[in-house]
């Protein structure tokens, strides 16, 4: 695959920064311990190594009072880079010293670090796209020393192998070689059409598959999660805002209700989740993998698999199904809409003359169109199956149960009679020329409407 190789280093080249600051930092929370001292909505960490400054700041609700101290433990890919022990009383940060029991707001708390602590820092942890490293804050009772709280979060240097260019490239090379095999096809040229077809359904079949390991509820390296989100275009998953609008209504329409995590940002955490966590906090998890989001504290939130592509593709859980559905059937119909123009413009150059209108004739061109349609299903059906498995799953709303049963149902049906058809014309090729390629092949009207498969 020569050309993701060259998408891959051309994605990783477009993740350089604008500027040339280097920064770290973060802005979702997660609990690394079971208690809920410290319920926080907001977390946010920020690292400078050109002016040695960290800021740390949350707002939250705390149930604990007396003096306390903040353990901060910093690490990239494996490794512990940075710890540092935070005491507010000696910080003069009033709100801190001593804690008191209700709401608590810290918009930063900034201290500076050693030169010799931003030495120990690797490069890569600025240099490198969707950075693997995460700071863990203990809070820490100043009278006994035991522990009280604990928070993690995830961090970044805004740079990611996740761009839209890469999606655009590929989508152009496959829309190409399908508009070319459907061309060809028109024109009579069937066994072109078959090969150019082949290796654009090769190359999209690929790309699927990278799509839906992205899907996965598994634990996987941020660049991964980046690498595959630039592949969720040939399931479906893509934002613009009148299809989420349409979707949207949909869903409120035939009695759903809609979720509000993207809209409630200001108020949520949401966390993305990376690695393994905390064995306590992992089987809390597992509790809600059908909805895609993990149990978490109050005013936080755990999301990962379909949501997690979702979140960051800007679809909201409840709109993920029927904004694949939506650009399903706009990419079909869209598609035959553009046969049928060449169609039209083929039928005109026969009738002047230009072509041969022999291989313009109605019978002829119900089998291609039918071909043509066909071979959208089995490009189509691996979106399907994992879309409408999903709203089985979720259950956004009942219309959208019933929609997604409809379309899976007719979508199998119709590959597994083209299947027969082809399985039966392969023994019938066999009996008679001891071949199964014979019949397959020469067959030009079989070719054109079943040589998908």
């Amino acid at each position: 695959m020569l050309l993701i190789s060259i998408l891959a280093i051309f994605s990783f080249l477009c993740s350089a920064p604008v500027s040339a600051s280097r920064v770290i930092k973060s802005n979702s929370l997660d609990l690394c311990t079971d208690n809920k001292n410290f319920t926080a909505t907001f977390f946010n960490v920020t690292f400078t190594p050109d002016t040695r400054l960290l800021s740390v700041g949350f707002n939250g609700t705390v149930a604990i009072s007396g003096n306390v101290v903040a353990d901060l433990s910093l690490t990239a890919y494996g490794k512990e880079v940075i710890t540092k022990t935070l005491d507010p009383c000696q910080m003069k940060e009033q709100s801190l010293c001593p804690m008191n029991i209700g709401k608590l707001e810290i918009p930063a708390i900034q201290t500076t670090l050693p030169q010799s602590v931003i030495n120990d820092v690797p490069n890569i942890a600025y240099t490198v796209p969707d950075l693997d490293a995460s700071v863990r804050v203990y809070i820490n009772s100043t009278d006994t020393g035991a522990p009280i709280a604990c928070m993690e979060a995830s961090l970044s240097n805004s740079k990611s192998v996740h761009q839209q260019a890469v999606g655009w490239v590929i989508a152009l090379v496959i829309g190409l070689g399908l508009a070319s095999s459907g061309i060809a096809s028109i024109l009579g040229y069937s066994h072109a059409a078959l090969h150019v077809a082949a290796k654009a359904l090769a190359l999209f079949g690929f790309v699927q598959s990278q799509a839906i390991l992205g899907m996965t509820s598994v634990h996987m390296p941020p660049i991964v999660e980046s690498w595959t989100q630039n592949f969720q275009w040939s399931l479906g998953i893509m934002h613009l805002g009148f299809i989420q609008k349409i979707a949207n209504w949909y869903l409120r329409a035939t009695g759903g209700t809609s979720s509000n995590l993207l809209s409630d940002l200001e108020n949520t955490s949401v966390n993305v989740l990376k690695r393994k966590r905390s064995l306590g906090f992992g089987a809390g998890a597992l509790m809600k993998r059908d909805s895609g989001e993990g149990a978490a504290p109050e005013g936080s939130k755990t999301i990962y698999g379909i949501v997690r592509v979702g979140f960051k593709a800007s679809i909201e859980r409840t709109d993920i199904f029927m904004t694949g559905f939506i650009f399903i059937m706009v990419f079909i119909g869209f598609a035959m809409l553009i046969v049928g123009l060449v169609r039209l413009v083929s039928g005109l150059l026969a009738k002047s003359g230009k072509t041969d209108s022999t291989k313009m004739d109605s019978n002829t061109w119900a089998v291609t169109m039918k071909g043509i349609l066909l071979r959208l299903i089995l490009m189509c059906y691996p979106a399907v199956c994992v879309l409408c498995l999903w709203e089985f799953a979720s259950h956004d709303s009942p219309a959208e149960v019933v929609l997604a049963v409809v379309m899976l149902l007719s979508m199998t049906v119709i590959l597994v009679m083209a299947a027969v058809r082809i399985i039966r014309k392969a023994r019938r090729s066999v009996e008679i020329y001891k071949s199964p390629a014979f019949m397959l092949q020469n067959d030009t009207m079989f070719l054109n409407k079943w040589g998908f498969l």
